[in-house]
Order: structure tokens, then sequence, then C-alpha cells
């Protein structure tokens, strides 16, 4: 005699099932969700990606081709394996320009930092108006080639506003971009008016990031502002600045249109940056494979200094806890 069983069959509560029905479904909106959402991004990165492409990658991996072989433009470009660089390595004019590329950067980044980090400290101590920092940024909205021009006729040796002070003054005229001896320091304070308010600006947000707690309990602790200043805000200003260094180093090294509008790489070479030299060897006498080869010496030179003084500066790490 077979006895059946007393016990009802198992079954999940009303809400129980509803719960898991809807489950699966969650499950598959929100992996629907994220291939929308990364369509999406692949839509807004897409144009950026292709001019990364386009005006990046391509003309840099085409120049390495070209840094190998002899090229004119106007005939196909002939293979002649490293005779580029072997120029360029007993060129005396290549070093020249190096050593005047290098003379400008130090002259530049020198004076440009220490001009920033004052206006960027003096902007977070005794005012916050938004007026003043745009004033400080004004320089920085005018191209390089109208800032060239505009300094140009005021440092005219004849005829220059900027002259005509100095004479008034009794020092007599100058020849501020017309003499071998003031030509670069010239051009290298011509760009950091230019840029030392957008680089301010960046320092500034930098110690905008840095607690005034900390500054409080180091005046209660009687602390002068000089001391303040080298034990809390250069120390945890530290990763900002190093990155505005780097910014500033690499664009420095790339200075070509305001020598190009005042100077011209003279008076006898002696304002003949690096870049100037590539531009009048490739565009000027069409020796496209050697001005690669520079050019790639110059990448390699910049890519060297950048690694260097990330390492050096920590500007991954910050001090703040």
């Amino acid at each position: 005699m077979t006895i059946a069983s007393s016990s009802p069959p198992s079954r999940l509560p009303a809400g129980g099932a509803a719960e898991a029905r809807t489950k699966p479904r969650t499950h598959r909106t929100e992996v629907g969700d994220d291939r929308g959402d990364g369509r999406l991004a692949a839509v807004f990165i897409a144009p950026a990606m292709l001019g990364f492409l386009v005006f990046l990658l391509w003309p840099t991996l085409r120049g390495i081709y070209l840094s190998f072989t002899r090229y004119n433009l106007l005939t196909p470009a002939e293979w002649v394996g490293l005779d580029n660089y072997v120029r360029m390595v007993n060129d005396p004019i290549f070093w020249d320009s190096l050593w005047v590329t290098v003379e400008y950067v130090v002259i530049n980044i020198g004076v440009q930092t220490l001009a920033a980090l004052a206006m960027a400290v003096l902007l977070q101590r005794l005012t916050r108006s938004a007026m003043l920092r745009g004033i400080v940024l004004t320089p920085y909205l005018m191209s390089n080639v109208v800032a060239g021009l505009v300094w140009l006729w005021i440092l005219d040796t004849q005829l220059g506003i900027g002259n005509e002070i100095v004479s008034a003054l009794g020092a007599g005229r100058i020849p501020f971009l017309a003499d071998e001896t003031w030509a670069i320091p010239t051009i290298a304070l011509i760009n950091v008016w230019r840029h030392v308010g957008y680089t301010a600006l960046l320092l500034f947000a930098g110690l905008q990031a840095i607690p005034n707690d900390m500054y409080e309990a180091a005046r209660v602790d009687g602390a002068s502002e000089w001391r303040m200043f080298w034990r809390i805000t250069m120390p945890l200003l530290r990763p900002v600045l190093a990155v505005v260094l780097i910014m500033t180093v690499i664009g420095s090294f790339q200075v070509f249109d305001t020598v190009a509008v005042t100077t011209a790489g003279g008076p006898a070479n002696a304002t003949n940056v690096l870049q100037y030299y590539i531009y009048g060897s490739a565009f000027g006498r069409f020796q496209f494979g050697y001005a690669s080869a520079m050019s790639v010496a110059l990448l390699v030179v910049l890519s060297a200094i950048t690694i260097l003084q990330y390492r050096l500066t920590r500007a991954g790490r910050t001090d703040l806890g």
C-alpha cells in the first residue's frame, strides 16, 4: 500500500517569485545600459582619437621613416640609413642651434617660473578677484606672432617707444633684437610676458587645493609668511609645479614663431633656435630627410628630459594626506 506524501509542494512567496523573475531582467538592463554608455563614450572620443591618429601619430611615424631617407618633396624618398644622423652629429650649426635653444629655455623657464609663482601667491593671499585674474591672463589670449610683432615695434631701435624711454633715462638706445648679446634674452622675456599669466593661474589653482587649516595652525605656532611659504606652500604645491615645469620646458624647446617674426634667426645665427633651423632645412633647402632626423633627435631629447623631470620632482605623488 502506497502512502502519498502529505507535505505540500514547496512554493516561493509571491514577492520572492516576482523578485526572482525581475532579477535577470534587471541584469540584462544593466548590461544594455553599459553597452549604451560605451557606445556614447566612443562617439565622444572618436573626434579626438581621429585627430590624434591623423595629426600626431601618423606624422610622427612618417617623420621617423623620412629621417632614414633623402627626400626633397619632388622625388621619391631614397633610403640612406643613418647618413642623416651622422651628418647631424658632425653639423656645427645643429649644435650651435641646440645651444641657443638651451640658453633660451634656461632664461625663459627660470624667469617665468619665479614670476608666475610670485603672482600666484599674491593672487591667493591678497585678492580673489576674478577680474584681476582675467587681466593677468590677457597677454596669453594674444598669439605668439602678434605678441612678437608688437614687441618688435616697441623695441625698434629708431622708432620704438621702449627705446625712447630707455633713451630718455640716459642709457642710450639698445638694439634689443639686433644685437647678438641681447637677442635671445629679449625673445625669452617677450614669451615670458605672454605666458606668465597662464602659468600663474595654473599654480593658483594648485594653491587652492592646499587646506587653509595648515596656514592657520602655522600662524598659531608663530610661523612667519616666509617660513609658511617654504614649509607648507612649496612642498604641497610640488606636484602641480612639477607638471607646469614639464609643460613649459616642452613648449620652450619648441619656440619658433616669435623668432620667425622678430629676428628670423639673426643676427649671425644668434637666435637660430633648433625649431627654426629644422624649418629652414625642410622648407628653405628642401632637405626633408635631414630635417626629420633633427626632429627625431629633438623628440628623443624632450622625452628624456620629461622622464627625468617626472622622476626627480616626484610629480605623481602628493604630500597631502
